[in-house]
């Protein structure tokens, strides 16, 4: 059997802005947790940078996750073909 649709690289590319800017979203709400008992609050660069960063890796295995949902939906007995 074939794959249809886009690979996992095309969907990680498609997804990576929402994967690092949420990433980017959570280190700064983590830092400003980590404030609490006396660590610095991350400033937007930086927040932006390890965002970019940690954003990645996190967003190729969202990606492969979503393929795997589409390899499995095709492989279903009566699921549509073009």
């Amino acid at each position: 059997m074939t794959r249809q649709g886009w690979s996992t690289q095309q969907i990680a590319l498609a997804l990576y802005p929402f994967g690092a800017g949420a990433a980017a979203v959570n280190v700064f709400f983590a830092s400003l947790i980590f404030s609490w008992i006396g660590g610095p609050v991350a400033s937007t660069a930086w927040s932006i940078g390890l965002g970019c960063v940690i954003g990645a890796p996190a967003t190729w295995y969202f990606a492969r996750h979503i393929r795997e949902l589409m390899d499995r939906a095709d492989a279903r007995p009566g699921a549509a073909r073009p």
